[in-house]
């Protein structure tokens, strides 16, 4: 509605200052007409105190004898998006943080039993490189030219899973499926290039849910109550046309097409199923516009389908969730990677030490 009326207005004023502020007006609010979903807003809640700990804790681990001074903490901060003293926000963690006093002046190390669970983390990764593996050959096979820089991709590693030390760890152990590729001989330019198409792996979630089901003909599953009737009729009539594969080559679709648009959704619900949390940043899903073929207006289309998508600005980030992933505020199915982080949740939780 709040889009409609922006084009009505922009019939009737057409002077170049009207345009750039209907312009300023589309860009900046056009993501803020979903409506809110409590549990859904709550995981995000949770999730981002629990990726800011996270962080915290590589920091201290990268620091000599992982022992760091609080006014070193404070200053990455800024680059965590946090306000106040760093020394507070530690304090409110006693089972995660040691902080004590020493000759004047605050430091932090891990707790014990913060130390058990990296090493339980640890142990997961290892024994998950198949999987990571798996994962980054889905996603190489997403993209139109099967190969995806490697600076855009650190971007997404940890929504993936990846560990730091992804390059190093698993593209070796697997030289028939990975190479990396720098033409231009700039080290932003490096690139991960598929060498193998495995016909196993070129199977969409959406098509391995029908085949559970027994079902020939792959379909969207919507998460949204009976009473969002118009919502309903809208999937139900999007849902009707025939699914297409995102592992498909997507260059002879029209672009503004029906069948571009099936697309590109499945595209997205693929991308945010290979994720632990079935969640990413529209921002940096945006980044990858030439290599997933991605639409200019990302954001109006995830908000045209509020059945499969979730949109929320929460801390001023713009965030896209899948809905069938969740039950309420919980994740349905958990990678064994996220039930380690859980536990790192519920140690935040607990508050004393």
């Amino acid at each position: 509605m709040f889009l409609d009326n922006l084009n009505r207005c922009s019939h009737k004023h057409n002077s170049p200052s009207s345009s750039s502020i209907l312009y300023y007006l589309h860009r900046n609010f056009s993501l803020w007409s979903m409506k809110k979903d409590p549990d859904l807003e709550s995981a995000l809640s949770r999730n981002r105190r629990w990726i800011v700990n996270n962080q915290i804790k590589n920091i201290i681990l990268r620091y000599p004898n992982q022992d760091a001074p609080v006014k070193f903490l404070q200053k990455k901060f800024k680059t965590l998006d946090l306000q106040g003293k760093a020394l507070n926000w530690l304090k409110k963690y006693p089972c995660c943080f040691n902080v004590y006093l020493q000759k004047d002046e605050y430091h932090c190390k891990l707790s014990k039993r913060m130390l058990f669970l990296v090493e339980e983390e640890e142990s997961v990764k290892e024994m998950q490189e198949p999987v990571f593996a798996e994962r980054l050959s889905r996603l190489l096979m997403l993209s139109v030219n099967h190969r995806l820089n490697v600076v855009k991709l650190n971007e997404l590693k940890r929504n993936l899973g990846f560990p730091d030390d992804y390059l190093i760890r698993i593209l070796p152990k697997y030289p028939d499926t990975f190479r990396l590729v720098n033409h231009c001989g700039r080290r932003s330019s490096m690139e991960i290039e598929l060498l193998s198409w495995n016909p196993d792996l070129a199977i969409s979630s959406v098509e391995v849910s029908a085949r559970k089901q027994g079902s020939s003909k792959p379909c969207f599953s919507c998460s949204l109550p009976s009473t969002w009737v118009k919502s309903w009729e809208r999937f139900n009539e999007f849902n009707a046309t025939p699914y297409i594969s995102p592992y498909l080559d997507s260059r002879g679709l029209l672009e503004g097409s029906k069948e571009m648009e099936k697309r590109t959704v499945g595209l997205v619900h693929e991308l945010l199923s290979l994720t632990l949390w079935k969640k990413m940043s529209i921002v940096k899903l945006g980044h990858f516009k030439r290599e997933f073929n991605l639409p200019d207006k990302l954001n109006i289309l995830l908000l045209k389908h509020p059945g499969i998508f979730y949109v929320s600005n929460r801390y001023q980030i713009y965030t896209v969730l899948l809905r069938e992933g969740y039950n309420g505020s919980e994740l349905i199915d958990k990678d064994p990677l996220v039930v380690v982080k859980d536990k790192f949740g519920e140690l935040m939780q607990e508050g004393t030490p």
